[in-house]
């Protein structure tokens, strides 16, 4: 390995002096992530402009042993873009790879660089009357390389897929610095593997991504928002039964929602307003949307009624403006934020098979109740396939270190139920550094040793993102 200050200006001949940091308050910002979980230290951070940059960058960190942390918008949950306390790494941050470098709308495909926002790809495919369905919180700072990094879910998944399903090809440069040129908009080709999947998912640990195709699809002429109250997640469950076979692939968002998480945020987000008349237990957020310019209010409307006739519903609302459905919207979106003014919280990103989410929120509920007395669960998400953040917010009064500190407490009491229920530990969110040591629990030990073996043939020396997933 180089001494630093002589690989600091090989890496400055690469991409220019200015595009190295390695002022250590220049880097704070990439060395942490959100939640202030994880902290870490850096060589430096380089920011290529270019895929080009990006290779010879790594091909010199091949060529020095010199390991690389990917980054994109440091929005990630659990830790896979933030480098560790050792300082041998460098951050490898995409941010300048920001160019839409195709829009191609008879074909319905995009061709973006991976420092791409998730919001400037949406808006560039409303440009060209398409629609890209992927849909975050954070879409207006997480990027589309870190999408596919972490094979990002969100709220459209019930109706488009995960970000995986929303990918033609892709361009990625590999541990030795060779580029993997894959930018196909071809939907049919049986050519052999079909290697993007390796590395959507792979969380920057088998390849760095730097461009991609990404699916676009006709924008919806109409969208009908609803807020529905309901005594339980099982007439959630039931509800979203009754929505598809009355509307099919018109659904397109299903967001189980509790009363807590709505108190939660009605305290701490100023201007925001009860969705009904009066308070329930549970909440769903329900989208539909379609090409048609006539037609789906009447269906909204014939099976919203229909719901409060049999029982389902006890009352529903449905947006009457933009303003009001945007205000529906903030509703769930903030719900995530909200939280961190109610103190410490013990997050689960987790999925169960659909039918059993109502069994699993209650046994998980009962049993970290039991655990924790006082301890207040806001469990919330995407029903319509099986994703919930499972949160639980510290008793009130208590003090959060002490709280905190029986974090992997709670996870083991959740995770058990979920396994008793087949489901996942993490749905959406990766393994990155946060879940770690918790994979070889819960994974096929086959499929680990496949793992390993295509991170051994990939990346031999170790070198891209060590120490995150495997």
């Amino acid at each position: 390995m180089l001494d630093k200050p002589s690989l600091l200006s090989r890496f400055g001949e690469i991409v220019g002096a200015r595009n190295v940091i390695a002022d250590p308050a220049d880097m704070a910002r990439y060395l942490v992530e959100d939640r202030g979980l994880f902290h870490g230290r850096a060589l430096c951070v380089v920011r290529p402009g270019n895929v080009d940059e990006v290779s010879r960058i790594v091909a010199l960190c091949d060529e020095t042993s010199t390991k690389i942390v990917p980054q994109g918008g440091n929005t990630g949950l659990v830790g896979g873009q933030t480098p560790h306390d050792t300082g041998d790494e460098i951050v490898l941050s995409l941010l300048r790879l920001a160019a839409i470098r195709e829009v191609d709308a008879s074909s319905n495909t995009m061709i973006v660089e991976a420092g791409v926002t998730l919001l400037a790809a949406q808006e560039q495919a409303e440009k060209v009357d398409r629609l890209f369905p992927l849909s975050l919180a954070s879409e207006g700072s997480c990027t589309i390389g870190g999408n596919l990094s972490t094979n990002a879910g969100g709220t459209a998944v019930l109706a488009y897929g995960n970000t995986r399903d929303l990918v033609l090809g892709l361009e990625v440069v590999l541990a030795d610095g060779r580029v993997l040129s894959n930018l196909s908009k071809l939907k049919k080709d049986n050519t052999g593997y079909d290697l993007k999947h390796l590395f959507i998912g792979a969380e920057g640990t088998l390849g760095i991504i730097t461009a991609a195709v990404l699916k676009l699809f006709p924008r919806p002429r109409t969208r009908v928002t609803a807020f529905v109250g309901l005594a339980s997640p099982k007439q959630a469950l039931s509800l979203l039964t009754l929505a598809q076979e009355r509307t099919g692939q018109s659904l397109v968002t299903f967001e189980l929602i509790p009363r807590i998480g709505i108190d939660y945020v009605l305290r701490h987000s100023p201007g925001s307003r009860d969705p009904l008349a009066s308070a329930h237990a549970w909440y769903v957020m329900m989208e539909l949307a379609s090409q048609a310019e006539h037609g789906l209010q009447e269906t909204a409307e014939t099976l919203l009624a229909d719901a409060l006739e049999r029982g389902i519903a006890e009352d529903a609302a449905l947006a009457a403006s933009l303003d009001q459905r945007n205000a529906f919207w903030r509703l769930r979106e903030n719900l995530s934020e909200v939280q961190k003014h109610e103190g410490g919280s013990i997050k689960h990103d987790v999925s169960v098979p659909v039918a059993t989410v109502p069994a699993f929120i209650e046994a998980a509920t009962e049993t970290v109740e039991a655990a924790m007395p006082g301890a207040r669960v806001v469990a919330f998400g995407h029903l319509g396939d099986g994703n919930i953040h499972f949160n639980v917010s510290q008793p009130v009064g208590a003090d959060k270190d002490a709280f905190l500190a029986r974090w992997h407490e709670i996870n083991d009491v959740v995770h058990a139920i979920v396994a008793r229920h087949a489901g996942s530990i993490s749905a959406e969110h990766g393994i990155g550094r946060l879940k770690r040591e918790l994979l070889p629990k819960v994974k096929d030990k086959v499929a680990l040793d496949v793992m390993r073996a295509l991170k051994r043939t990939l990346d031999p020396k170790g070198l891209l993102n060590p120490g995150k997933v495997l």
